[in-house]
């Protein structure tokens, strides 16, 4: 008989937090949360600012959630598919931003337990991410969470010219 460990829930003490779906007129913070990011050099391959048209067009197709506290945004959180095979149906990458002074008091803690709630709602039984090997926050964040480490996608992409490394984890719904 094997058992299966029910997965751990993250969440976070919320306060005055919440986490909701994205609206249109949101697109401006996330894009500002996600440009921080870009800046940062330490979460994402993109080096170019991205504008709000962007995630506007990511916030009316995908499931795209958002942090708050008194009407500002904290943090943003989206899945996209996987991969197009039907096999694969079941399974989300999932992407999280903070806002750089709202870190580590719970955004992303709560953004990742909205993301696995919203997956499973519609069906979901595994998400997936890929995080920079040298970004320690967010893999405490992924740990916190129980996400496990699968391994190591050596020479994954070039950032400015210098390859980097990233750690793949996965959370079973």
């Amino acid at each position: 008989m094997t058992i299966v460990a029910e997965p751990r829930r993250c969440t976070a003490s919320l306060r005055a937090m919440q986490v909701r779906r994205a609206k249109a007129e949101d697109a401006a913070a996330v894009a500002a949360v996600y440009n921080q990011g870009i800046e940062e050099r330490g979460a994402t391959f993109q080096t170019e600012r991205q504008p709000a048209e962007a995630f506007a067009e990511r916030i009316a197709s995908g499931v795209v959630g958002v942090a708050e506290e008194g009407g500002r945004v904290l943090g943003a959180a989206w899945s996209s598919t996987y991969d197009a095979a039907p096999y694969y149906a079941g399974v989300r990458e999932v992407t999280v931003y903070v806002d750089r002074d709202a870190r580590r008091r719970g955004a992303g803690r709560a953004l990742l337990g909205w993301l696995a709630d919203e997956a499973r709602a519609a069906g979901g039984y595994k998400l997936v991410a890929k995080v920079f090997t040298t970004n320690s926050g967010s893999l405490a964040l992924f740990g916190a969470c129980g996400w496990r480490t699968v391994g190591t996608h050596e020479r994954h992409g070039r950032l400015e010219g210098e390859w980097k490394d990233v750690t793949v984890l996965e959370q079973a719904l």
